[in-house]
Parts: C-alpha cells; sequence; structure tokens
C-alpha cells in the first residue's frame, strides 16, 4: 500500500472516530482545567462531531449567556480543530477576538495540534504564549487549505449570497456562532441603501436629467420632514412618496432611450424592487443636517436564503432561537429545512433566578404607571443596596428612560449611568434592549434587573411596521406569531446573564398577571421563585427561599 493510500485510510478512520475521539479529548481538558460549569459540554461537542462526520446540518439552543460562551465554544472547537479537514466559524467581532486570542490557543496547545488558522477580514492578534496572524489575503486562503478559517457573518453571507464567482468553496462544515442575530444579519446584508451623495452621483450620471432628478429629490426631502420624529429617527415611505420614485424612474427611461450615460447600479436595483413583492420602503432621516438615506429590505427571506442552506452542512448555535425544540418557526422565517435541533433547558437550581412581580401594579398605558414605576424602582435599588452588584433597569421607551435617568442621576448621582459599560462596582445601568443585548458579554452579571415593560417591538419601528402589514394582508395573527415570539425571545436574551448570579429579576408590567399571554413570558423566564413583595430577604445570599418554583 503506497503512503497516499494509508494516509487516506487514517484519515477515514479518524473521521469515523470522530465523536468518540472528541468526547475523550474534551472530557480530559475540562478535567485538567476544572472548567465544569456548564453541563452540556460533551453532550454539545457530540453533536457537532456528528454533524461534521455525516454531513448534516445542526441548530442547537444552549440557553446561556454571552459570558458563559467561552464554556460552550470548547464543544464546538475541540471537534473543528480535530476534524481531518477544512471548517469556517462565522461569528460577530467580539466573539471571534476571544476565539483567536484565547480559546483556540489554549486548545490547540493542550492538544499539540497544529491544525492551520486563518483569519478573514485581516487582523493579527497576539497573546503572552501564543501568536496568531491573519495575513493580508483573499477570504479563502488556498485550494487545498484544510484548516479553520474564523470569518465574519458580513464577510460569509456577502460571499455565500454574492450574485458572482464566490470565493468560499462549496460543501465546507460551518459553525455560526451567535445565531439568535440571523435575521438581522441577513437583512443588513440584504438591504439597498442611497445615500445623500447617491443622488448627486446619478445628476453627474445624467446631467440631461439633472434638473428633474433635483426637483424630485427636494419634493422628497419637503414631505419626509413632515413627518413626525421618532425615537427610530426613520419611516415608511408613503404611497405618494414612491410615486415620486416610480417618476424618476419614467424620467432616467426617457434618458436611456436619448443615450444618456450609464445609470449607477445603486439606482438600478432600487428601480427594479420599486415593482416587485415583498419589498419594504423606507427612509432614515438625520434632521440635524437635513438629509435622507432611502432603504429597500425585503420582508421575506426564506425563499432568498433556502439555496445558500444546502451548499454547506452548518451548525447554527444561538441562545433563544425558537420556544420551540424543534424551533419551527425560526427556520421556516429562514428558509432552513430539515436538520437535528436540539435545545438545552437551563439548570432547575444553578439557574434559578428570583422574580418580583407585583400584584397590584398601574398598567404601562395608564397615567399612574411612571409614577409608581419611579417610588418601585427606588424601593428596589435602597433594598439592594447591601447586595452590592450591577442593577440594570432595561427599559425599551426612549422618552420614558431619559425621564428615568434624568430623575434618579438626581438621587445617586455618578453611580448611575445611561448606556455606558465603564461602572462602579454597585453600578446602576439605565438602558435601552438593544444596548443590552450587544454590550451584557463584557458587562458584570446583574445582581438585580428591573424591567419596567415587557420588549414588545414598537410599531414607530418602520421594519416592524412593515411585518406586521405583511402579517394583516395575509390574514394571519400578527401578534402570536410576530410580535410576541420576539418578545419572548429578546426577553429569554436579556435574563440569561441573571442566571450567573441566581440574581433578581423585578418585572413591573401587570399584563403578566392579567392577559393570556402572561404565562408564556413566566415559561422562558423559567427556572424561577417568586415573590409579589419585596423585602431584605430577597436579596440575601446565598441561600434565597423559593417562594413559587416553576
Amino acid at each position: 500500500m503506497c503512503h497516499n493510500e494509508e494516509h487516506y485510510e487514517n484519515l477515514q478512520d479518524i473521521k469515523v472516530l470522530i465523536e468518540v475521539e472528541v468526547h475523550q479529548q474534551l472530557r480530559a481538558f475540562l478535567r485538567e482545567q476544572g472548567e465544569s460549569l456548564w453541563p452540556h459540554h460533551l453532550t454539545m461537542a457530540r453533536l457537532v462531531a456528528r454533524a461534521l462526520r455525516i454531513d448534516r446540518s445542526a441548530l442547537i439552543q444552549s440557553g446561556v449567556s454571552a459570558s458563559q460562551y467561552a464554556h460552550y465554544r470548547l464543544s464546538y472547537l475541540m471537534p473543528a480543530l480535530l476534524w481531518s479537514d477544512a471548517v469556517i466559524v462565522v461569528a460577530p467581532e467580539t466573539i471571534r477576538n476571544r476565539l483567536v486570542m484565547v480559546d483556540i490557543p489554549r486548545l490547540q496547545q493542550w492538544m499539540s495540534t497544529d491544525k492551520p488558522i486563518h483569519v478573514s477580514p485581516t487582523q493579527t492578534y497576539a497573546t503572552g504564549e501564543y501568536q496568531l496572524s491573519a495575513q493580508s489575503a483573499p477570504l479563502w486562503p488556498q485550494t487545498d487549505f484544510n484548516g479553520l478559517l474564523i470569518t465574519s457573518p458580513t464577510a460569509w453571507l456577502s460571499d455565500r449570497l454574492s450574485p458572482h464567482t464566490p470565493q468560499l468553496p462549496p460543501s465546507i462544515p460551518t459553525v455560526i456562532d451567535g445565531a439568535d442575530d440571523l435575521e438581522q444579519w441577513v437583512q443588513q446584508q440584504l438591504t439597498l441603501t442611497l445615500h445623500p451623495h447617491d443622488w448627486d452621483a446619478l445628476m453627474l450620471a445624467c446631467p440631461a436629467q439633472a434638473e428633474a432628478i433635483r426637483d424630485i429629490r427636494i419634493w422628497l426631502t419637503h414631505s419626509i420632514f413632515q413627518h413626525p420624529p421618532n425615537p427610530y429617527s426613520c419611516h415608511l415611505l408613503e404611497e405618494q412618496e414612491q410615486e415620486r420614485l416610480r417618476l424618476l424612474e419614467q424620467i432616467l427611461q426617457a434618458g436611456e432611450a436619448k443615450h444618456a450615460p450609464y445609470i449607477p447600479a445603486q439606482w438600478s436595483s432600487l428601480i427594479n424592487k420599486l415593482y416587485q413583492q415583498g419589498q419594504l420602503l423606507w427612509t432614515s432621516i438625520d434632521r440635524i443636517r437635513g438629509q435622507f438615506s432611502l432603504h429597500c429590505t425585503p420582508l421575506d427571506l426564506a425563499p432568498l436564503l433556502t439555496d445558500m442552506w444546502q451548499q454547506q452542512a452548518l451548525v447554527l448555535i444561538g441562545n433563544a432561537l425558537d420556544q420551540s425544540p424543534q424551533a419551527t418557526a425560526y427556520r421556516q422565517r429562514i428558509g432552513l429545512g430539515d436538520l437535528t435541533c436540539v435545545k438545552f433547558a437551563p439548570d432547575r437550581h444553578q439557574d434559578l433566578i428570583q422574580l418580583y412581580l407585583p400584584d397590584q401594579f398601574p398598567l404601562p398605558n395608564t397615567p399612574q404607571f411612571q409614577t409608581a414605576l419611579l417610588q418601585k424602582v427606588r424601593q428596589l435599588i435602597c433594598t439592594s443596596a447591601d447586595a452590592k452588584g450591577l442593577t440594570v433597569i432595561l427599559v425599551g421607551d426612549t422618552p420614558l428612560k431619559s425621564q428615568l435617568a434624568t430623575i434618579l442621576a438626581a438621587e445617586f448621582g455618578s453611580r448611575l449611568q445611561v448606556e455606558q459599560t465603564c461602572l462602579e462596582e454597585n453600578g446602576i445601568l439605565v438602558s435601552g434592549w438593544q444596548f443590552w443585548r450587544e454590550h451584557h458579554g463584557v458587562l458584570p452579571a446583574p445582581t438585580l434587573l428591573i424591567m419596567p415593560t415587557l420588549p414588545i417591538p414598537s410599531l414607530e419601528d418602520p421594519l416592524v411596521a412593515g411585518r406586521v402589514s405583511c402579517y394583516k394582508r395575509q390574514h394571519k395573527n400578527w401578534f402570536t406569531d410576530y410580535l410576541l415570539p420576539e418578545t419572548l425571545k429578546e426577553i429569554q436574551r436579556a435574563i440569561a446573564p441573571l442566571r450567573n448570579t441566581q440574581g433578581v429579576m423585578a418585572l413591573l408590567d401587570n399584563r403578566v398577571n392579567y392577559r393570556s399571554y402572561g404565562s408564556q413570558v413566566l415559561d422562558v423566564i423559567s427556572p424561577f421563585a417568586r415573590t409579589n413583595y419585596i423585602d431584605e430577604q430577597l436579596f440575601s445570599s446565598p441561600s434565597r427561599p423559593v417562594l413559587d418554583e416553576r
């Protein structure tokens, strides 16, 4: 038998034994490092190894917070490093930094492996004992690359969705870490945007029509700035505004008939989308500069992504992708077909949180709510003073967030910060949901998390309003099929860091007690110990009374 044939058989043996090898290696590594905080390491590692071996996609809901990512990442890095062929890991920047600077060097040093690591986009990372450099090179290093490619969601989606020849070869197994934000990444990638300078480029390209183009721009500016301001600084385009864009198309078509210069690609794309179904046309407004940008976003992602998922085996990993273990709604929204689905549940003892849910509290849409809210927040902060640790107040309503922050800052001084990551040891953070979602991984786990209202998506957000309109046209229940699932997912992600400290969550939205969907809200918060009154024992540690465990 020649050397190449023997090497090929050895590789096949390794592939067949990959699940056993991963299990043994990871168990030994965890024992030596003393890392056993997450109980599902070995199960998840075998799932990833199996996905690599049989070339079958998998979807894993980890149920852990960003601060625990360092634990579960080992469960997919070990099989990726032991796999004899190439593997791609797609992750946002904070996770990529941790992978390249900490996790991969530790594992490779412990296993004494030298699997090639390529990082794209171009970056250089160094640690005290180990250095990895991403050279200035294409997205895919070379034809025979069999290492581990670490890349960003933007770079990977841009390549997979490109109408041109992709750089990444097909059939390379791909791990997507942080799949909670996958829909947002895809929408950002597929959103067509025309900035103010694109109008200037259009007038330069079509000088004969420049005056007509300028008139339409002036009309749109006047019309768009008539929209009342909202916290999102953006609006859906009204029918009259869309008609002006169609008039622009007619002007450009007339110019083309007279051999006008080439129309910029961005404008051609927008014109093509004006008449397509399922496109959301909206505008973002810069009132200080007196400018606006146009955006066109596809509402239904599934038809656009189905072919992309079939190009390679996937392992999608997220905290809370769907309430169902089979992630049925999530898979339908992004066009995922049949695959292995696993959902890890929080540990009923280690991940238990203390839930304060008052029985008698004004509803958010009543005049009494703001006064009662302020009094309750003061009471919670003062009662928890001896518990130490971070207090987080999550407020989705922008005016309410500003009012709360102003009043509380007068009482608690610099201890209170609004959407900042540099906080005192017993700091108070007033934050919107998006800021908390993006930054809680670099903040200490809170001792107290106050949630004045449920994070139900606002219809003032044009993407939300557009999707609700789409559900209405299809005669679907837009609340139970869209707004409620988004709300539950946001809550589950927001409270995940609280489970690390078995902290206190104060939910002050009394709709949970009186609306039919309240039981679903409590299900995503579970496991918890519930109380409807505040005393110092609620914040005592380490053993708090379990009053109503679900």
